[in-house]
């Protein structure tokens, strides 16, 4: 029997030395049953800077569009920006959705720097007296869930039976590079669209952990159970929804599920729906070596695929040891097919490359 609804985790649990065990239980459940989970009382994240973030994304998709296109994603070889509706692709089909990508802030790489550096470089942000506060508050945001998220990944390390410390070989410090979306998901009458559209489609999140912050009261987010059946992820206030990469999922053998999920657009008149996810990074210089989980807890993940008769899904793994050198070339060729109208532009010559493999495997 695989899962039908996704476990809601208290971390205020993680913080008492007497709770604490039983939630690293509850936590190792949700890592190798499910890949997703709820969690709610994050240290450091207040109530009034959430509402702030969510007042203020909601705020830049009311800005002029000329003034949204100052900050395009076009402008700049990082994939750092904003997007206009309909153009990023998963799967091969159009998401219909409208975001901004942001990042903690880097320095433009020096011309010698590998070509995946491109990643880590400036944000482009909104006129700031067109949205006063906008990057005070999203920076301030990013700072503190980017410290919360690392605490997180501590927490996942001990679940598993590994050190707290396990993963911090693979990030760069206090220079590492989290990455945030604001994302709007027009609803099917603005869209022009009978029955059913793709907000996003089907897919696995690609870092270590990513954290959900569901900025309106629709339905939508779809967690793929083990049977393949879809289960709803509902915006539940107070929480984050964690989705467990494929980082992760490589990192520790397989023990730690990534799951695959979806976005459906909303219903016809129920206006658009807003979701602010939030993704720790990895440092892009890191390999794909992985750990040494002790076996009882390999044992369990095994016992769990037994029971669901080892079923495996479609969606395209990014982490193959042998395929890249580094994090960074694999996070930097998915950029490139996601978003091909900027690679068109400042990677010609790479998307030409995967259109060829892409036109091959579906001839093959």
């Amino acid at each position: 029997m695989s899962f039908d609804s996704i476990p809601i985790l208290d971390l205020s649990l993680a913080q008492n030395s007497s709770t604490k065990p039983a939630f690293l239980k509850d936590l190792r459940h949700a890592l190798l049953e499910v890949g997703f989970l709820y969690i709610r009382n994050a240290p450091g994240i207040s109530d009034e800077l959430v509402q702030k973030v969510i007042t203020l994304g909601k705020q830049f998709f009311e800005l002029p569009e000329d003034k949204k296109l100052e900050c395009e994603m076009k402008n700049a070889k990082s994939f750092l920006g904003y997007n206009k509706l309909g153009m990023e692709v998963t799967r091969f089909k159009t998401d219909w959705r409208e975001q901004i990508d942001l990042s903690t802030p880097h320095a433009v790489p020096g011309p010698d720097e590998p070509l995946y550096r491109n990643l880590l470089a400036p944000n482009l942000w909104p006129d700031e007296s067109a949205l006063p506060e906008f990057r005070q508050t999203y920076e301030e945001y990013m700072t503190k869930m980017g410290r919360m998220s690392m605490w997180f990944t501590s927490l996942i390390a001990e679940a598993v039976g590994l050190p707290s410390d396990a993963f911090d070989q693979f990030f760069d410090g206090d220079a590492q590079q989290h990455k945030l979306k604001i994302v709007k998901y027009p609803d099917l009458a603005e869209l022009g669209v009978e029955g059913e559209a793709q907000g996003v489609g089907p897919h696995k999140d690609s870092m270590l952990s990513s954290y959900l912050l569901q900025a309106s009261h629709h339905r939508g987010l779809q967690v793929q159970n083990g049977d393949g059946q879809w289960v709803d992820c509902p915006p539940i206030d107070g929480t984050f929804v964690v989705a467990i990469g494929q980082g992760m999922e490589a990192l520790t053998q397989g023990v730690c599920q990534s799951t695959t999920h979806r976005v459906q657009s909303p219903q016809r008149g129920s206006g658009a729906r807003y979701s602010i996810p939030f993704f720790q990074g990895v440092s892009y210089d890191a390999t794909f070596e992985s750990m040494e989980v002790p076996q009882e807890v390999k044992k369990l993940r095994e016992d769990v695929l037994a029971r669901r008769g080892g079923r495996l899904d479609d969606i395209e793994f990014t982490f193959v040891k042998g395929m890249w050198k580094s994090l960074g070339e694999a996070t930097l060729m998915n950029r490139i097919k996601s978003h091909p109208d900027v690679s068109e532009i400042w990677y010609p010559d790479l998307l030409a490359k995967i259109r060829a493999q892409q036109a091959a495997a579906t001839a093959a």
